[in-house]
């Protein structure tokens, strides 16, 4: 049969097909959640013999597959595989659908999935499914806290193997993963693919309700929640509630006061690495959004945005104010207006009990504080 491709055991829970009974069997422990095979050294459990003799090399470190290429060692000839096309760059694997190709046949069954939408792994605890029980698992440790991976060289703790290996480039400082046209480089394969769309354009991913279109299926996901209102994340110490968990992190820093991100070039620190970048500009000169119209440039897409009006004539403010009927062009400036209504005033000054809508308005009011007059006249001297 393995030369004739003949599969003759076939699984009645989904299409999966087997050349022999016995790996039939060990799959139907997939959809049962049978695991008669225990570690007796921690609480795991395997659906076969063969998965509790790998398992068992976790606990004694023992990698007997190496690398001729490179110092990486691994538990199973399958993995040693796998990685040597990392090397050779081969992956026999082709998607029928499009023209991605995979090292192994796994990646392959599960990428089919993104054309299909199967997400046949489901969270017990949360509506959550996923097309790989390797996300399923590491998703378990959202609900469980888990983190059994921890950093040698400070406190992190992670979920998966992976996500300790792009940690530590945060040390390293390295970002292997460099883009062809311009200077970014990035730790990951697919935070790099993501940025090639900011230079291609491409946005296959399109909202339903209305015209917005983005370049990954999570940025959609995370979009969604603006028609249905959700907001999963929950600050603890106020009432403010987040769509990613990214937001809700960079939030907490307005309670502890935290900013981790510091410029090189003066004593500037900040609660979000994103606005580093932007102050770095106001060091280089860098404005890297220029109007196609004339010689302005701006340090934000926002703020070419609204530019940009000023010589098309264009209206269109698609942001609505559900109280009064003013409309934005961007939801930002639409959430600061709706503070007008609400009374609502977040950002509030360590010295006085005066508080602001807006982080540029407490910023301006701190200099009553401080005596800073950084806006010099050229002409008059003092």
């Amino acid at each position: 049969m393995t030369h004739t491709g003949e599969k003759p055991f076939n699984c009645n829970t989904c299409n999966e097909a087997f050349f022999d009974k016995a790996n039939l069997k060990r799959h139907m422990m997939t959809h049962t959640l049978e695991k008669p095979f225990k570690c007796d050294l921690c609480d795991a459990a395997l659906s076969g013999k063969s998965g509790l003799k790998y398992h068992m090399m976790t606990h004694t470190g023992e990698k007997p597959f190496k690398c001729d290429v490179c110092n990486e060692a691994f538990i199973a000839k399958g993995d040693l595989k796998r990685h040597v096309m990392t090397h050779t760059g081969e992956k026999p694997f082709k998607c029928d659908l499009c023209d991605a190709a995979f090292s192994g046949k796994n990646a392959l069954k599960y990428h089919k999935m993104t054309h299909t939408g199967e997400k046949p792994f489901k969270c017990d605890m949360c509506h959550s499914a996923y097309s790989s029980k390797s996300a399923l698992k590491y998703h378990m440790m959202t609900h469980t806290l888990e983190k059994p991976f921890k950093c040698d060289l400070c406190d992190a703790a992670l979920s998966g193997k992976s996500g300790l290996k792009y940690h530590m480039m945060t040390h390293t400082g390295e970002k292997p993963f460099k883009c062809d046209l311009c200077k970014e480089a990035f730790l990951d394969k697919a935070n790099l693919k993501r940025h090639m769309m900011t230079h291609t354009g491409e946005k296959p991913f399109k909202c339903d309700l209305c015209h917005a279109a983005y370049p990954t299926k999570s940025a959609l996901k995370c979009h969604m929640m603006t028609h249905t209102g959700e907001k999963p994340f929950k600050c603890d110490l106020c009432d403010a509630a987040f769509i990613v968990k990214g937001n809700l992190t960079q939030h907490m820093m307005t309670h502890t006061g935290e900013k981790p991100f510091r410029c090189d070039l003066c004593g500037a620190a900040f609660s979000k690495k994103s606005a580093v970048k932007y102050h770095m500009m106001t060091h280089t000169g860098e404005k890297p959004f220029k109007c196609d119209l004339c010689d302005a440039a701006f340090l934000d897409k926002g703020n070419l945005k609204r530019h940009v009006i000023t010589h098309t004539g264009e209206r269109e403010k698609p942001f609505n104010c559900d109280i009064c009927d003013t409309a934005f062009i961007t939801k930002g400036d639409l959430k600061r207006h709706v503070m007008t209504h609400t009374g609502e005033k977040p950002f509030n000054c360590d010295q006085c009990d005066a508080a602001f809508i807006a982080k540029d308005g407490l910023k301006r009011h701190m200099m009553t504080h401080t005596g800073e007059k950084p806006f010099k006249c050229d002409l008059y001297k003092y």
